[in-house]
């Protein structure tokens, strides 16, 4: 296996350094949560450090120790399956634990994904950091349809402090999403993370701006996100926990202060319940796995089952292994064909 870093930590580079299934893992591959969204993952690393992120994502990490970036031709298969698998109109989301813009071929990515029978609406999400005209330009030619774009600030100062990056230039990419709205035909939905106590005063100014450039051709413009804890995530200080009818009041009175609609549902995406790919490993089955790379977070191992035509990665979490080794592990999770194990 290559010994490449990125961050400090393991760079594995799926389809060349390992063969490994890219349904079963959270951090890279194909994700179906059992609709007509599928959530597309070809990077998990990033570039900021958001003092937010749910994913402990970027060069501040303290969970991670493993980072990936998987081969387009291998991507792009396993994307197929699962499209013809789904039999209906699909949006493919490329959405990532870290910066889909940081893969090297996202165009190449996206004109792949617009050609394949079945997909209809392509789709990122980014912070955009390392967004360009150039880059917006070669997206659009390849036919991206819209850009979830996160950003939680107008303020320059303060946005640098939200991303953990002093360099993060949030003038930078409002002029290139105003550029994008102008310029092509990507719709951009602006999607801020509303964290109490920090930046309540700045949601209004980014729908102000949002409104006067004009995102939300063919989408909705906004999809304000409620800020949540997660285990291994980061958490501001300061930050309070406020419930989702606090959530939902606050949005009501902008919605009403600027005519436009702010809480939102899957219809308004176009996104409805579809069967989803079979569970090949049910919660308590024992099975037999071989490690083949190291897992995304600490203490956690990248597996496949030994002698299954049909494969999923299992992440093994609990304890030191190495690569090459064969041993029994149970299943304690599979929501969504994310597979989690523990040895036996």
């Amino acid at each position: 296996m290559s010994r490449a870093r990125l961050q400090g930590r393991e760079l594995v580079w799926i389809g060349r350094d390992v063969d490994i299934p890219l349904i079963g893992a959270v951090a890279f591959g194909v994700i179906d949560r059992g609709t007509n969204l599928i959530q597309v993952r070809p990077v998990s690393f990033c570039v900021l450090s958001c003092i937010f992120c749910s994913t402990d994502a970027g060069p501040r990490s303290r969970w991670r120790q493993a980072e990936y970036i998987v081969d387009l031709d291998l991507l792009v298969e396993w994307i197929k399956a699962v499209v013809k698998f789904k039999n209906t109109d699909v949006e493919a989301h490329i959405d990532t634990v870290g910066d889909p813009l940081l893969y090297y071929r996202l165009p190449d990515l996206v004109h792949e994904l617009k050609s394949i029978d079945g997909i209809k609406v392509v789709s990122l999400q980014t912070h955009a950091a390392t967004l360009t005209i150039k880059l917006a330009d070669r997206l659009a030619a390849a036919g991206l349809d819209r850009v979830n774009l996160s950003i939680d600030t107008l303020d320059k100062s303060k946005a640098a402090y939200l991303q953990g990056t002093e360099w993060y230039d949030v003038r930078k990419v409002m002029d290139v999403a105003e550029y994008i709205v102008r310029n092509t035909s990507i719709d951009i939905l602006l999607a801020p993370l509303l964290l109490p106590g920090v930046n309540d005063s700045d949601i209004p100014e980014i729908i102000e701006w949002g409104l006067r450039i004009g995102v939300g051709k063919r989408f909705p413009p906004f999809g304000i996100q409620k800020y949540l804890r997660h285990r291994h995530g980061r958490v501001p200080k300061g930050i309070r926990d406020m419930s989702w009818r606090e959530f939902n009041v606050f949005l009501r009175k902008l919605e009403k202060k600027y005519g436009v609609r702010l809480i939102l549902d899957e219809k308004d995406f176009g996104i409805k319940k579809t069967h989803m790919i079979p569970l090949i490993f049910d919660v308590g089955k024992k099975v037999r796995v071989k490690i083949i790379a190291p897992g995304w977070l600490k203490n956690e191992w990248l597996a496949v089952p030994l002698g299954m035509e049909e494969s999923r990665t299992i992440t093994v979490i609990g304890r030191e292994l190495s690569i090459g080794a064969k041993l029994s592990v149970r299943i304690i999770s599979n929501k969504h064909n994310i597979y989690l194990a523990t040895p036996t």
